[in-house]
């Protein structure tokens, strides 16, 4: 990329990334996701938009979300443990499983193609729209224990997935934790945990793996890009409280019907551009 090139790219990266920012921090307070399920396809399309080398767009979009999750999880689960609803112990069992499957998932990642990343990315998230647009709340019932030969399957599933994502794994661990008689707030709260667990390996594994990667834009560190970092987390940060207070003020149900709408539909236009169908 000629210097020329570079800074064209920066005139609309820069306000662009910020206003990813600012409608991430929206929709995860609005709707109670995590925020990488708003900024991977975000970003995934923005690149598009940008022209940004195929071979680098998804890993660079998967790993810039990750890094903003390192911020964004620590003030979530600060704010958790505050209220009484992070649980140490579950913390504690699942934290081995889920860094292990982080590590084989980030490995994976950074040694997968574009088209790969996309249908993962997309497959999951077309399950995480289904269960918004049509799951119910129920109690939790018991199915088993949290520690022991199940567990381990289950967060090494969940941390690799994740970070072959960039997602923090709420929307996988919380229905996991659910399923095992977690009540659902406590599950909220220590998913956030998690979330810092997946994270920091996460994002570490896409700056060495994307190490001198030629086509990567003007400020990136390997596939984690500083400049959408530096202005994704505060806009994040700043607007995710006023989501939080739409939601009080609003009906979030159709609201989560609308959005899980949204991420369907750009789940299967992900799908659509790897297989050339849409």
């Amino acid at each position: 990329m000629t210097p020329a090139d570079a800074q064209s790219l920066l005139l609309w990266l820069v306000p662009l990334l910020a206003a990813t920012g600012v409608l991430a921090g929206i929709l995860a307070g609005l709707l109670g996701v995590g925020g990488g399920i708003v900024i991977v396809p975000m970003l995934y399309y923005l690149f598009s938009y940008l022209e940004i080398d195929e071979t680098v767009r998804m890993h660079l979009a998967v790993g810039t979300s990750l890094a903003t999750i390192i911020v964004t999880s620590i003030r979530s689960v600060r704010a958790h443990q505050s209220r009484g609803s992070f649980d140490r112990a579950i913390f504690r069992r699942w934290t081995p499983g889920l860094v292990a499957g982080v590590l084989l998932g980030t490995w994976i990642a950074t040694l997968s193609s574009f088209d790969i990343l996309v249908i993962v990315f997309a497959c999951v998230a077309l399950a995480v729209a289904a269960q918004m647009g049509f799951g119910q709340e129920k109690e939790p019932a018991s199915h088993g224990t949290l520690t022991g030969a199940l567990a381990w399957p289950i967060t090494l599933v969940i941390g690799g997935l994740s970070a072959m994502m960039g997602i923090g794994g709420g929307a996988m661990s919380v229905p996991a934790m659910s399923w095992f008689g977690v009540p659902i707030h406590r599950a909220v709260g220590t998913s956030a945990g998690f979330g810092l667990v997946i994270a920091i390996p996460g994002t570490l594994g896409f700056i060495v793996g994307g190490w001198g990667q030629p086509a990567l834009p003007p400020g990136s560190l390997g596939y984690v890009n500083l400049i959408g970092f530096a202005l994704i987390v505060p806009a994040t940060i700043l607007t995710a409280p006023v989501g939080a207070r739409l939601a009080h003020a609003l009906n979030p149900a159709p609201l989560r019907r609308a959005f899980a709408l949204f991420l369907g539909i750009t789940a299967l236009k992900m799908l659509g551009d790897v297989s050339g169908v849409l």
